[in-house]
């Protein structure tokens, strides 16, 4: 096996403390000639869905890689360690939704693998930093050639946790949709298909109340207008030209926001 050039990396370690810096050292110390790409440390703390949104439309981007994702509030507990294979990568990280977004948007999945063989792990594995001890070494060891298979036993693919589908509905001149992501900016992206816009005209009112028009960028309304349009995921999103729509609609991940015709 050739192995990848590249490691993306995904958490919700955030960067004042010393934890991506040791992830880093245990990819470095197995395979110190792979590069590691730092998709984002700032997944919001045990937010699973939001890192499964993140990586699901960055890893499309990136090179051939073995993606390891650590979102991961159930560390220390019966809850798997997973390698899965796709036609254009390879996904590491827990069995726990995090990983299934990405490996669909990677051409689905080819195989799963349990992570049991403790010779690829890093020393004495804490219970609470898989990222360190487990997947990341594991990555590692993919990354420099090992085959997948020697991760651990293939499990059956229908017995691997999947995150429920986001809420979506569309009906005569409206959609419906999950707020699937808020960005720093403010812009709140919809669980929506960007297709799903060109049913709708042009002046459209948002959750029943705010004004909002149909543009493909920013400086399609005016500063503090409310903007509807398809985002560079391919998803409907939300933004206020210089201000933050997420604070307009006072919305977080999770809730349903309604896009009508006005």
């Amino acid at each position: 096996m050739a192995g990848y050039e590249w490691i993306s990396f995904t958490t919700d370690y955030g960067t004042f403390d010393g934890f991506v810096a040791a992830c880093h050292g245990s990819i470095a110390r197995i395979a110190p000639r792979v590069r590691v790409i730092d998709v984002t440390h700032h997944v919001p703390p045990a937010d699973v869905a939001r890192g499964a949104a993140v990586l699901a439309q960055t890893a499309p981007h990136l090179p051939p890689s073995v993606h390891v994702a650590v979102v991961d509030p159930g560390v220390g507990t019966a809850r798997r360690g997973i390698a899965l294979g796709t036609p254009n990568g390879v996904l590491v990280g827990p069995d726990n939704g995090l990983l299934i977004w990405a490996a669909e948007a990677l051409g689905g999945i080819e195989s799963a693998h349990e992570l049991t063989n403790k010779d690829w792990f890093q020393g004495d594995v804490s219970g609470t930093f898989h990222g360190r001890d487990v997947f990341t070494p594991v990555a590692a060891r993919l990354a420099a050639g090992a085959p997948l298979g020697d991760a651990g036993p293939a499990v059956d693919v229908d017995t691997l946790v999947r995150l429920p589908d986001p809420i979506v509905t569309i009906g005569d001149g409206w959609l419906e949709a999950e707020v699937l992501t808020v960005d720093r900016f403010g812009n709140v992206q919809l669980a929506a298909n960007g297709e799903m816009l060109r049913g709708l005209g042009s002046d459209l009112v948002v959750n029943g109340t705010v004004s909002a028009r149909r543009g493909a960028t920013f400086a399609d309304v005016d500063k503090g207008d409310l903007l509807v349009f398809e985002d560079s995921a391919g998803h409907v999103a939300i933004a206020v030209n210089n201000g933050r729509a997420v604070v307009v609609l006072s919305v977080t991940p999770g809730d349903l926001v309604r896009v009508s015709v006005r």
